[in-house]
């Protein structure tokens, strides 16, 4: 299928620092052919002078649900975007991935929230109809640790839970209302949803998210939800801030015969 790269513009209220150009990606799900697109749409983008810093936010959920999740890190790690500052968030999958790797136990919970496929673009070889008693859950655990290269374990271990850029808070799922950005719980970062959607407060910084699904880039007072469900709509969604400006980025998957 072809690829197409998409922005458009809107206005904002908040700003990153003039000298700083800043990406923010929102949850890709094993979408490594989206990425491909995200990125080249990145680089193009940021060919401008006068910003002499450039600064690349991923917000979690890199793997699960998508066809390839392991190239997906693959991307990350062996071609990151040359001259940025790049920040990797966690998202709640990959904190259900490193909980089975600790816990076998946790597997079935993860295999239900899209893990599966993970399991799969790693090699492993596994049904979904397959019994998961104690002893299947370790194998399955072994067998994943063997599969997995020591650059991706240490990147899962390794994410952020938030980074600050200005005016910009980014976080995978979201903030708890009424309680300072500084002291925001990891379980609230990685899986709060209404309580945070629908709050109309002030956070004291505009909250660039993922983790909830919209099918259109969501702008409220108080926050940019950028998790366009890319897995499913085929559909990457960027956010990128320039001063007081702010652009959306699409990497499309256009369906054959569709312009």
């Amino acid at each position: 299928m072809p690829l197409s790269g998409l922005l458009e513009r809107r206005p904002a209220a908040y700003s990153v620092p003039d000298d700083t150009v800043v990406y923010a990606v929102g949850d890709i799900h094993g979408c490594a052919n989206l990425l491909d697109v995200m990125h080249g749409m990145i680089l193009q983008d940021s060919q401008i002078p006068e910003f002499a810093r450039k600064v690349l936010i991923y917000l979690g959920d890199y793997v699960d649900r998508g066809p390839n999740s392991k190239g997906v890190v693959d991307r990350i790690l062996e071609k990151p975007l040359e001259g940025f500052e790049t920040y990797c968030l966690i998202g709640n999958h990959e904190d259900l991935l490193v909980d089975f790797l600790t816990d076998s136990e946790t597997g079935p919970l993860w295999l239900s929230n899209g893990g599966l496929a993970t399991l799969q673009s790693y090699g492993v070889d596994f049904q979904p109809d397959t019994d998961l008693g104690h002893g299947r859950l370790e194998e399955l655990q072994q067998q994943f640790f063997d599969a997995l290269p020591s650059s991706h374990l240490d990147f899962y271990r390794e994410l952020q839970f938030s980074h600050v850029e200005g005016d910009y808070f980014f976080v995978h799922a979201g903030v708890r209302p009424g309680v300072p950005l500084y002291d925001q719980s990891d379980e609230d970062m990685l899986w709060i949803r209404n309580e945070f959607l629908d709050s109309s407060d002030d956070f004291g910084k505009m909250i660039v998210h993922g983790h909830t699904i919209s099918w259109e880039p969501e702008f409220r007072d108080n926050r940019i939800g950028i998790d366009t469900g890319a897995f499913a709509s085929g559909v990457l969604t960027g956010l990128a801030l320039k001063g007081y400006e702010r652009d959306i980025l699409r990497a499309q998957i256009l369906q054959p015969g569709i312009s």
